[in-house]
């Protein structure tokens, strides 16, 4: 069997929550997370933090896409989200947490342009869809301690998510 692998690397907060929806999924090879966008190469997770890179927090999924379609994972996507807050996401606040979609190609900026304006006529949501869609820039792996840290540190993950409003939104929007 040939897989027929392919890359999407979404933005939306925490990479930390966005790394399980995905993770467990038939077709998924593996979720990486890290940082994506930004003009300093190889930031640190300080780096991006203190604001200074230009980098958004970003999982890089490789999957098969025999199994799982880029248009499956964008709607996976904005469940996880919300699509209209520009300044990041939940209690994460700032550029390092912007919602975005990073296209690798035509083909994904198309299914994504259309799925974002899908979701706008949709009337799902009284503000505007915020989410940015932009060319996939170099993407830089986090450190190795923030790498599934879903199931490394399931308390801390546990206790981070249900704080931060995610999932309460997530409960009443989606």
């Amino acid at each position: 069997m040939i897989l027929m692998e392919e890359k999407a690397i979404f933005a939306g907060g925490c990479f930390w929550c966005m790394v399980k929806p995905f993770d467990e999924l038939p077709g998924i090879i593996k979720v990486v997370s890290g940082y994506t966008g930004g003009h300093t190469v190889n930031p640190t997770y300080e780096e991006v933090c203190s604001g200074t890179t230009g980098h958004t927090e970003a999982v890089e999924i490789t999957f098969d896409s025999e199994i799982i379609s880029y248009k499956d994972l964008v709607e996976i996507y904005w469940h996880q989200t919300d699509p209209t807050d520009a300044m990041g996401q939940f209690v994460d606040r700032g550029d390092s947490y912007r919602p975005v979609i990073f296209y690798e190609n035509d083909e994904q900026y198309e299914i994504a342009k259309e799925s974002r304006e899908r979701l706008e006529k949709s009337g799902k949501f009284d503000q505007p869809i915020v989410t940015q869609i932009e060319k996939a820039q170099i993407f830089y792996p986090a450190e190795e301690y923030h790498q599934d840290f879903h199931r490394k540190n399931k308390d801390h993950y546990q206790k981070y998510r249900e704080a931060s409003g995610r999932d309460r939104f997530i409960d009443t929007n989606w």
